[in-house]
């Protein structure tokens, strides 16, 4: 990492807010653990919160816009640092970017604080924000390349519109669509950005050649899950069908699974870095075959087979991802604790049990839902317990970050 600041001004910032991954990984992550318990107690009509959009909108929305979202967040905020050689935002900015995020779980979960209008401009107003941080330094140093993450974050600030104007306009726009195409968006952010560290990552863990890209397997990778986003995301104006997203989803379900062969990860099962991300990437193209084919039955539970893509494909790689960055932006080796062990096996169980729990026996779902409920949070309060004492401390090397 580059020196881009002195240590005597480093001292003067909270460690919390010195970079964009420090608040985020943490709060994300924490949040995500009371988000999946309080889902659970809404679900059984334990609590009688009202959410605004009610309890199944909030459950789908937090586990994208609140979590998953916080996460994309502080990982560009950190990234574009490395890309550019400049600060990222650290400070005053952090920590207003990081109040946005915050207020937008506080006023979505308690809409009555200030009214429906107000909770859905605060909860709009995060991802353009940072979007606005994230290009200034990109801008500055007239690497475009890299702006390709601007207007991604304006995709997800649509569907958000979008999943607001299904509360306001159900016969126009409708929560699932919304949501789903967010979740084909992360998947898609996701595979892009896999595509770029997976190889190096598994190379450097391993002590072997990097294998390098086929350009046309990238293209139709990540080209396929960009039209099976986008044919969610313009659902309310193009109509949708099944056939031909199943289509989509097995053609973007197999090219994702050669390019993962194509990296030989059963030579990662020594790394734990490294055999959580490949196992996370084992649940996205099972899980878009898998619901490829569901698409095409009609008697199969739908809304249980996106599970393996937000569980285990996304749960799963940012838990990888989050060990990995927060071990060296703060200046520890690339050996996770040992109980990480125990985090990267149970969010891989919390997506088989949620998944095929209910599809095997339907009788039983509640049951599966608390099970797999129980198992991310174990996953993610690892993660915390673990790692929160390092995001709010200094870098153990005493260099700035």
């Amino acid at each position: 990492m580059m020196q881009i600041t002195d240590l005597q001004q480093e001292q003067k910032i909270t460690p919390l807010f010195r970079l964009g991954f420090r608040p985020f990984f943490l709060s994300g992550a924490l949040f995500s653990v009371i988000a999946v318990v309080l889902w659970i107690l809404i679900l059984k009509g334990k609590i009688a919160l009202q959410p605004f959009g009610g309890g199944y909108w909030w459950h789908i929305h937090e586990m994208i816009f609140g979590f998953a979202c916080a996460i994309v967040a502080g990982f560009l905020l950190t990234a574009v640092q490395n890309w550019t050689g400049t600060r990222g935002i650290y400070g005053t900015k952090l920590m207003l970017l990081f109040t946005v995020w915050l207020l937008g779980r506080v006023v979505v979960l308690y809409p009555q604080l200030v009214g429906n209008n107000i909770s859905t401009i605060i909860d709009l107003s995060f991802l353009p924000l940072t979007a606005f941080f994230l290009a200034q330094p990109i801008i500055k140093v007239k690497q475009y390349r890299n702006l390709f993450f601007i207007p991604l974050l304006g995709l997800f600030t649509l569907a958000n519109t979008e999943m607001h104007l299904a509360v306001y306009y159900p016969d126009t726009f409708n929560v699932t669509f919304a949501g789903y195409s967010a979740v084909m968006l992360v998947i898609f952010l996701m595979s892009v950005m896999s595509g770029r560290v997976l190889p190096m990552f598994t190379a450097n863990g391993t002590g072997t050649q990097k294998v390098l890209p086929i350009k046309i397997l990238e293209i139709v990778t990540n080209g396929s899950l960009a039209v099976a986003m986008f044919s969610l995301l313009l659902q309310p104006l193009i109509g949708f069908n099944n056939t031909v997203f199943a289509i989509i989803l097995l053609i973007a379900g197999l090219a994702q699974a050669l390019r993962w062969l194509r990296l030989r990860p059963w030579i990662t099962l020594g790394v734990p870095l490294l055999w959580s991300f490949h196992f996370a990437i084992l649940f996205v193209w099972f899980g878009l075959i898998l619901l490829g084919v569901s698409y095409l039955q009609v008697d199969v539970a739908i809304n249980h087979v996106w599970h393996l893509l937000t569980i285990g494909g996304i749960g799963g790689i940012i838990l990888a991802m989050i060990s990995r960055v927060s071990l060296g932006h703060t200046g520890r080796p690339l050996a996770p604790p040992k109980i990480m062990f125990i985090a990267f096996m149970m969010i891989s169980l919390a997506a088989l049990i949620r998944v095929f729990g209910p599809l095997l026996v339907p009788t039983k779902a509640v049951m599966f839902y608390d099970i797999s409920a129980l198992a991310w949070f174990i996953a993610f309060g690892c993660f915390v317990f673990k790692y929160g004492p390092m995001l709010w401390s200094n870098r153990a090397d005493n260099r700035p970050g």
